[in-house]
């Protein structure tokens, strides 16, 4: 199957549809990534996040398959590609929880056991939920995001998506990491096990992070994502913006801050409160 995407993907898009087997592999695609069976990023026996671009290209082709159809429910009007519709996960059997009130799930999705959403929130194609995670209300899990078990995501936390291009490396957010309401990761961000961040923390590759533990400044860099270490707690500030101009005006730039790192005896709710007085 993955030779067979590889080859699908360099034809232009008429050939493509007229291509016999394309919606069969694509279906069967779908089906391994639901599975967990491939995944858009997975971890190394060091520590480094890999990308299967293999991932990626089964999607793409999906939009490309696609006719868009009518999706509607009752009065509620939707249309998206015929490729991807939501998923219908048996939850029961995972012991997982959709509470109503106008939640999606995209297929091509992973969802483990015992994770739960409420409403309403989002989670795009090619991510992976593990168990015992948390999607909050309002909460965005973006395309190819991979998310770790017990994971908390607060409300209305966005967690950014990303299909192009093929080999960037999607958000990560690694087992044991509360993330506090109103958070933005993006841009591949990769926050290890354990951390905290912070209510209203907003991580991407322009924005620079610095630990006053470790007295150290960490940045994305062309060849590596931002990347917060196993148990920081992470929480909004800012740092000075350069120039005359700026200092007339008292102008700083936002910033994020590691204040502390959790220990063995501290859960992540107390940690952050600790650090936040």
């Amino acid at each position: 199957m993955r030779a067979k995407i590889e080859s699908l993907y360099e034809l232009d898009k008429n050939t493509l549809r007229g291509t016999a087997d394309a919606k069969d592999v694509f279906i069967n695609f779908l089906s391994a990534v639901e599975s967990g069976e491939m995944r858009a990023a997975s971890k190394d026996a060091d520590g480094t996040w890999k990308v299967d671009p293999v991932v990626k290209k089964g999607i793409l082709i999906g939009f490309r398959l696609g006719d868009i159809v009518d999706m509607s429910v009752g009065t509620l009007k939707f249309a998206d590609k015929e490729t991807f519709p939501p998923l219908a996960p048996d939850l029961v059997a995972l012991g997982s929880r959709i509470v109503p009130g106008g939640s999606t799930i995209r297929r091509g999705v992973y969802i483990g056991k015992q994770v739960t959403c409420m409403p309403p929130m989002y989670i795009n194609v090619g991510a992976y939920v593990d168990d015992g995670t948390m999607v909050d209300s309002h909460a965005l899990v973006g395309s190819c995001a991979q998310i770790g078990k017990r994971v908390h995501l607060s409300a209305a936390v966005q967690i950014g998506g990303v299909l192009e291009p093929i080999g960037q490396t999607p958000v990560v957010i690694e087992d044991d990491v509360m993330v506090g309401g109103n958070c933005g990761i993006y841009e591949g961000t990769v926050v290890r096990s354990g951390a905290v961040v912070g209510t209203g923390t907003i991580l991407n590759a322009s924005t620079p992070v610095y630990d006053l533990v470790n007295e150290v400044e960490l940045r994305a860099t062309a060849d590596k994502p931002l990347e917060i270490p196993a148990n920081a707690v992470v929480v909004p500030g800012s740092r000075p913006a350069r120039g005359d101009y700026a200092k007339s005006l008292g102008l700083s730039l936002a910033a994020a801050v590691i204040v502390k790192y959790r220990d063995a005896n501290t859960s992540a709710r107390v940690a952050l409160e600790e650090a936040l007085r």
